[in-house]
């Protein structure tokens, strides 16, 4: 493999440390949260699923998306701070809500970083 000197691709990483490769600097912190509404339609298809069994597409799609969303500003949010890595990125996924409103809330933390 070739040095480490310099990255050319923005790093996302679950663990605290990259192997091999120092930290020059801790940026801070970096939080995401996005929140998205899930239609009656789509509930009552989980509901059938939920009594008979199987894998939710239209849930699936939703969390995908989200993901996708989320990285992307994770990124974005990192970069603006000066970062060129995150790491100990964390993702959760919560179903929120009451009486007929359905809400799907992810969070994603991690700490931006200079290597």
């Amino acid at each position: 493999m070739g040095e480490k000197k310099g990255f050319d691709k923005f790093l996302m990483v679950t663990t605290p440390l990259l192997d091999g490769v120092r930290i020059r600097e801790y940026v801070g912190p970096v939080v995401v949260r996005n929140v998205r509404a899930v239609n009656i339609i789509r509930d009552l298809f989980t509901r059938f699923r939920d009594i008979f069994g199987g894998r939710s597409a239209s849930y699936q799609e939703v969390i995908d998306d989200m993901y996708r969303e989320i990285m992307l500003e994770v990124r974005q949010r990192a970069e603006a701070m000066g970062a060129n890595a995150v790491v100990g990125l964390r993702m959760d996924f919560e179903s929120i809500g009451s009486k007929g409103t359905s809400l799907v809330m992810a969070t994603a933390q991690g700490t931006a970083v200079r290597i």
